[in-house]
């Protein structure tokens, strides 16, 4: 499940660059109760993208600004409890793991999802119920 972590530069302290990532991770991986599944852990991926203040546009002007974003197969985060959850999770960590000044108004968290059977890890297309079964097997 790709992650993807936009922010201003100087929003996160040195070391929060290099922990966010890991930890919303870990993050996903708790709220869907699969920490240590040996299928989904080494499938969550990431990237830090990390922009001059010039490039981060709020409210007409340039603010400080973090953009979470994870692409998931259609059946993550199945009732609104899990979504809040992430939600404030994420929201919290980068609360965490800020430099300076930044108000949690500015920090925004989004899950897009995969068309069933669009999700490919390793040159292999799964469907849902692929997924689902290779996440169960792995838990066993």
């Amino acid at each position: 499940m790709p992650i993807s972590v936009q922010v201003t530069k100087g929003l996160l302290s040195h070391e929060g660059e290099r922990q966010v990532l890991p930890q919303v991770a870990e993050a996903l991986l708790r709220v869907h109760g699969l920490t240590g599944n040996t299928f989904m852990t080494p499938n969550v991926i990431g990237h830090l993208l990390v922009n001059p203040p010039s490039e981060s546009y709020v409210d007409g002007g340039c603010h400080s600004l973090a953009v979470i974003e994870v692409k998931v197969p259609a059946a993550t985060f199945p009732d609104a409890g899990v979504k809040q959850a992430f939600v404030a999770e994420v929201t919290d960590i980068i609360d965490r793991l800020k430099a300076g000044d930044h108000p949690r108004q500015r920090t925004f968290v989004n899950v897009t999802y995969a068309v069933d059977g669009a999700w490919g890890i390793g040159g292999k297309a799964y469907t849902n119920e692929e997924l689902g079964a290779a996440i169960q097997q792995a838990a066993a």
